[in-house]
């Protein structure tokens, strides 16, 4: 199989919806991410499902907790055989580790969240945050790198400097992806595919521009195409 550099947001309210999607598309053409919405209405079951179809999931549910809660979500998240999950690195080293040991007898890659993708300057003020958005990312990746994560979820606009800071194998996964001319949605720090995999981001996590195209293949192609 391919390795696919796209992960697909599956931002739909219902099993029904999101289905009706998948059965569009190919495990060599994209990997599928499921977040809380979707997981919170089909459940445990349904990403078992989807993993039967032969598709990659990164299970977004960005754990954030004590050590010990986090080290059993990991390992039951591992246990449904997705290729990813992530946590939040604001929960510290010792929660990082932890998790780490949950998913270490599965294949499961586990990664951290930095700075939301949804977040700017003003939004970390707000919460007590006076560390500039970029040096936040930074420090977040640094300890997650340092906490045996596989990598960190991250804007593209932060890709570069990370890879100057990190080492070479560490993944960089980057939501807040928008083909040009696609609207940018809730998303404040955003970059094209193409852009993206040239600054050094590993996987491209897209959503609506993919889910709401009148031809989803069609566009999987032409961004897929984009990337060569």
């Amino acid at each position: 199989m391919t390795d696919s550099k796209i992960i697909v947001a599956l931002d739909y309210s219902s099993e029904a919806q999101a289905i009706e999607f998948v059965n569009k598309v190919t495990p060599e053409l994209c990997k599928l991410k499921i977040g809380k919405e979707l997981f919170t209405t089909a459940g445990p079951r349904f990403v078992e499902k989807i993993v039967a179809k032969g598709f990659a999931v990164f299970l977004d549910l960005k754990f954030h907790d004590i050590p010990n809660t986090v080290m059993k979500a990991c390992q039951a998240v591992a246990e449904l055989g997705v290729w990813m999950t992530n946590v939040h690195a604001l929960g510290g080293r010792a929660m990082m580790q932890a998790a780490k040991e949950g998913v270490n007898h599965s294949s499961t890659k586990l990664i951290a969240v930095t700075v939301l993708t949804s977040m700017g300057q003003d939004d970390l003020r707000e919460i007590g945050i006076q560390m500039d958005v970029t040096q936040q990312v930074v420090n977040l990746a640094q300890l997650a790198a340092q906490s045996d994560m596989d990598g960190v979820v991250c804007s593209a606009k932060e890709v570069s400097l990370l890879r100057e800071n990190l080492p070479g194998d560490f993944l960089l996964v980057t939501p807040g992806i928008r083909p040009a001319g696609s609207s940018s949605g809730d998303q404040k720090r955003i970059m094209t595919p193409a852009d993206a995999m040239k600054a050094g981001s590993s996987y491209l996590v897209i959503g609506r521009p993919i889910t709401q195209s009148d031809s989803p293949i069609k566009t999987l192609e032409m961004i897929s195409a984009e990337l060569l």
